[in-house]
């Protein structure tokens, strides 16, 4: 083969030319005069290419200046290297360098360009700032009032979940927790986040849910645009809880959305109880009113506490698997003249 320009054989071709002509004042890569990066001034993150990251502000910089790179179409890149310089407070001088293959041959190119940091508000910040929400949560109790522990609970479940579905989506957030006689309401940007936030309390506590949605307004399309609304009563009886079953102590140990799990504070085995049942069954002592007891001694699978109120030595059954340390506390429930160890 021949170069169609210079003559000269040569054993590879880039389109009829041997490479040295090929490339002979040949602009392999470009970039623009400038790039403008958008940082969000309430999240500082960093929108790349379309998209929302939350990283340093000379990795975005320098992220931003290869956007705008362009290669000719012979060419595909096997590395890029950039070296960014501040101008000024919003202004950035990205120098780029990069190796490309073309055919069998490995070139260097080099380019540059100013990246400008420019002032911002993410759509998700702006519906933050705005309180926008798309679905309340109403967390109440079958009790007068929810329980300031049960309270902190869910909340603190419900925000943890959140930040980790935001991972992913970061649509999803909260836009307001706020406390209210008998409970809580937390505001959602998603009415689906919402549902699947409910979805969750009902499966782990036993709690009961209700739907109900308003109208609030019409897009500009004309369609109807709703807010939901999900109350979600958690029962009286919470984890914890010492009931009486069958006449004698249990402690409460799991729900679920079609029962729970009772623990005999006589023997420790454990019984399964359906949700109909648990309804029926008397609360002896709450989970926030066990008392602790200071243990004097153990034999076998019985421990000598002193008794928390009038201070008298009380012989208790632990479970096997138990393991009080003399002179540490353990939690025991007084009910009726007698003192329980609580697992």
């Amino acid at each position: 083969m021949f170069c169609v320009k210079c003559g000269k054989d040569c054993e590879e071709q880039i389109n009829g030319l041997c490479m040295e002509c090929f490339l002979n004042g040949r602009k392999l890569m470009v970039l623009p005069h400038h790039v403008d990066l958008q940082r969000c001034t309430n999240c500082e993150e960093f929108n790349i290419r379309d998209r929302w990251t939350k990283i340093s502000e000379e990795d975005a910089v320098q992220d931003a200046a290869l956007t705008g790179m362009l290669i000719i179409p012979e060419a595909e890149v096997v590395s890029v290297g950039t070296m960014a310089q501040a101008q000024d407070d919003r202004t950035y001088e990205v120098k780029v360098e990069a190796d490309l293959a073309i055919g069998s041959y490995i070139v260097s190119a080099n380019s540059s360009t100013l990246v400008r940091v420019k002032n911002n508000v993410c759509k998700r910040c702006s519906r933050q700032l705005g309180n926008y929400y798309e679905a309340t949560m109403q967390i109440r109790s079958g009790e007068k009032e929810l329980p300031d522990s049960l309270r902190d609970e869910i909340v603190r479940r419900i925000r943890d979940s959140v930040e980790l579905q935001a991972k992913t989506n970061r649509q999803l957030f909260i836009t307001k927790v706020q406390q209210v006689p008998g409970g809580v309401d937390i505001m959602l940007s998603s009415i689906s986040l919402a549902r699947s936030l409910t979805k969750d309390l009902v499966e782990s506590y036993g709690a009961e849910s209700k739907e109900s949605a308003s109208l609030v307004g019409q897009s500009n399309d004309g369609i109807d645009i709703y807010r939901l609304t999900y109350l979600v009563r958690f029962p009286a009886y919470h984890t914890g809880d010492v009931m009486e079953y069958n006449g004698r102590p249990y402690k409460l140990t799991g729900l679920n959305k079609t029962g729970g799990k009772l623990l005999s504070l006589t023997d420790f085995r454990e019984t399964s109880v359906r949700k109909s049942e648990i309804q029926d069954l008397r609360i002896l002592v709450k989970h926030s009113d066990r008392k602790e007891a200071l243990v004097l001694s153990r034999s076998g699978n019985e421990i000598q506490v002193m008794h928390p109120t009038n201070y008298s030595t009380v012989d208790l059954r632990i479970p096997k698997d138990a393991e009080p340390a003399e002179g540490g506390t353990v939690d025991v429930v007084q009910v009726e003249d007698e003192l329980y160890y609580l697992p």
